[in-house]
């Protein structure tokens, strides 16, 4: 058995998280308030559950995290990184934005997909990160396309550790475009492991892998005590070398 939270309720040790069943699953209920969800990044938690069901917690072991220097670009995408790029800079059809748009990236990412349903951030999730965006906690990298918003993705941000939440693409590889901006951003800053939560073979392609919950909470606990990112600007994703 989960213990049930409310409102007022701590977060059990993530040791206590199952391991059998539904591996990492360590509680439900409580609130997706923008507290709440801190207190739940700090330690290692994070929020998934379907629609009609109640909020459900995780810390899963072993953690897929994505190593900023371990970023795979793809010969193909770095063509299309260095035409966006120039375009940025000459301010042409394409441009990449930091926080302009953070709720229409949410909404974006919550919309049905081609090859399935819509995913599971709902309208209290919505709420609970962009009051994290209005706090400093929670940004999006944008990809613009004739001024049209075409591709993103958005996280938590705590000290030196990020959090990946979720990316869309409504034109040939905008999210890609969007995670390439925001992991030399990241690197910029000495952010060196971003969360990606699950293991997905998607995830696996752009170089993340699956970590020790245990290796994962101890990078967490001295990333977090570093000092903010407080200037979020894009940063040229490529090398003039690369």
């Amino acid at each position: 058995m989960i213990p049930w939270l409310d409102t007022h309720t701590p977060f059990p040790d993530v040791s206590e998280a199952l391991t059998r069943d539904a591996p990492g699953l360590l509680a439900a209920g409580a609130d997706l308030s923008p507290q709440r969800l801190l207190m739940a990044y700090k330690h290692g938690i994070f929020p998934w559950f379907s629609e009609g069901q109640p909020i459900l917690w995780w810390s899963t072991d072993p953690r897929m995290v994505l190593m900023t220097a371990n970023f795979r670009i793809a010969d193909s995408l770095k063509k299309t990184l260095r035409k966006v790029e120039r375009s940025r800079r000459e301010g042409g059809r394409w441009q990449v934005r930091f926080d302009s748009a953070f709720e229409q990236v949410m909404r974006a990412c919550a919309a049905p997909r081609r090859d399935g349903p819509g995913t599971w951030i709902s309208e209290d999730i919505i709420a609970g990160y962009t009051g994290l965006h209005r706090m400093g906690y929670a940004h999006s990298a944008e990809v613009w396309l004739d001024g049209e918003l075409v591709g993103g993705a958005y996280g938590v941000s705590i000290g030196r550790m990020f959090y990946g939440e979720s990316m869309f693409a409504r034109v040939t590889d905008a999210s890609k475009i969007a995670l390439a901006y925001l992991v030399r951003f990241l690197r910029a800053h000495q952010v060196s492991m971003i969360d990606c939560q699950q293991e997905t073979g998607h995830l696996a392609s752009l170089g993340a892998a699956p970590i020790a919950r245990a290796q994962f909470l101890a990078h967490l606990r001295n990333s977090i005590e570093l000092p903010q990112i407080t200037e979020w600007e894009p940063v040229a994703p490529l090398a003039p070398d690369s």
